[in-house]
């Protein structure tokens, strides 16, 4: 086991050798969900605009109000309209989003007022200043809004959006060829002789990769020899910044790729441990990036969002987070400690986290079924109600 490299270590070696792209281009807004920006966004605007109401209601002087007056409604502003300033003695018909005019000091809700005719009175008073979103409370004319480095998801782009950008300046998407060793899997759609299995490990990983919004470059499958993997692992180098393969990074007679790369080019890092997913090679061909995952299914889809998926996004130039574990409770037993780091298949029901019953490498129903993994240190045993760590899925993915 001493020559395993823990999963810590192992991530911030291989985090510490990803170098981000570094052409740019412009893209429009509207097309930049999941790129990543490599210049700031400063704003040109100030947002809000103006002094605006937070709802529906009537605007005031506060003072006015005093005593259940009743004031005349001496305008209607709605969103998008200017209104005049408020006379003295006055209420104005606002309307969410609308600008508050000069000599107003409160919008009271419409809720909190009677209404008789063309007059209004406060019957709930607020605190003077209440229900107006200020100018420029969100955003200020030259402010930075988004840094370099950020990558664009919903949230961001509707900042963009709220500052008028209808261009950004990102990285280029990094290019990831990608191909799929075993003379014993077959592509959907194709018969399934005897010995025979469908390739599951190509339909995950390619949508893995199309999530993360990286240049695919699909070589499919190589038969189980040694000059077919080293001419596409060659030929891949040639095309793309990283290249990814899955199977064939062990030591069988019939695994291949780590042979080719070191005929090829070099290997940096080789064995983590962890369970699944103990083969990882990372190492270069040419100009290109190098990540092996292991075949076994499971193995390989944990193996690439704990190590290959923030490898990519500090590629694409992007910060990738942290490994983030949630302390949970656990509604199961493992008596018997493992070996090396394990990462089980749970999920959440009822407040606690519970495993799936198979937690072979082979059981990909098990990654469906799951919402999470528990990261379990080697050597542990667990208990019914015993802390542990739960890694969210979908915020490994997100």
């Amino acid at each position: 086991m001493s020559e395993l490299l823990g999963v810590d270590a192992a991530r911030a070696r291989l985090l510490d050798s990803a170098t981000p792209v570094a052409e740019t281009e412009t893209v429009a807004a509207d097309a930049a969900l999941g790129r990543v920006l490599a210049a700031p966004l400063i704003s040109q605007v100030t947002v809000p605009p103006l002094d605006n109401s937070a709802m529906d209601g009537y605007a005031v002087r506060l003072a006015d109000c005093a005593d259940g007056a009743w004031l005349p409604v001496a305008q209607r502003i709605p969103a998008g309209a200017l209104g005049a300033p408020l006379a003295a003695g006055t209420a104005a018909r606002i309307f969410t989003g609308a600008p508050v005019p000069d000599g107003v000091d409160t919008v009271v809700m419409q809720e909190d007022c009677e209404t008789d005719g063309d007059r209004v009175r406060v019957v709930r008073a607020p605190a003077a200043g209440a229900n107006i979103r200020r100018a420029g409370e969100d955003i200020r004319a030259g402010q930075g809004v988004l840094d370099a480095g950020t990558r664009l998801g919903p949230a961001q782009l509707g900042v963009a959006a709220s500052v008028g950008a209808t261009t950004l300046t990102v990285y280029r998407r990094p290019r990831v060829a990608v191909f799929f060793t075993g003379d014993e899997i077959v592509l959907p759609g194709q018969p399934l002789a005897p010995g025979r299995i469908y390739n599951s490990n190509r339909a995950s990983l390619l949508a893995l990769l199309g999530q993360l919004g990286v240049e695919v470059i699909d070589l499919g499958q190589v038969p189980d020899r040694l000059d077919a993997t080293r001419a596409t692992l060659e030929a891949a180098s040639r095309q793309a910044d990283v290249v990814i393969t899955s199977g064939g990074v062990s030591v069988g007679e019939e695994d291949h790729v780590r042979a080719a790369l070191e005929s090829l080019g070099r290997v940096d890092l080789w064995k983590v441990n962890m369970k699944p997913g103990k083969p990882l090679v990372r190492g270069r061909v040419g100009d290109a990036d190098f990540l092996g995952l292991p075949g076994n299914p499971v193995s390989a889809f944990v193996v690439f969002c704990l190590f290959a998926r923030p490898f990519l996004l500090k590629r694409m130039g992007a910060t990738p987070a942290p490994m983030l574990a949630y302390p949970v409770v656990a509604g199961f037993d493992r008596r018997k400690p493992g070996q090396r780091r394990e990462f089980l298949r749970a999920r959440i029901e009822d407040g606690r986290v519970v495993l799936f019953p198979n937690q072979s490498s082979g059981v990909l129903t098990s990654l469906a079924w799951a919402d999470g993994l528990v990261d379990l240190d080697a050597d542990v045993t667990v208990a019914a109600g015993d802390p542990v760590r739960f890694l969210s899925l979908p915020e490994l993915l997100a």
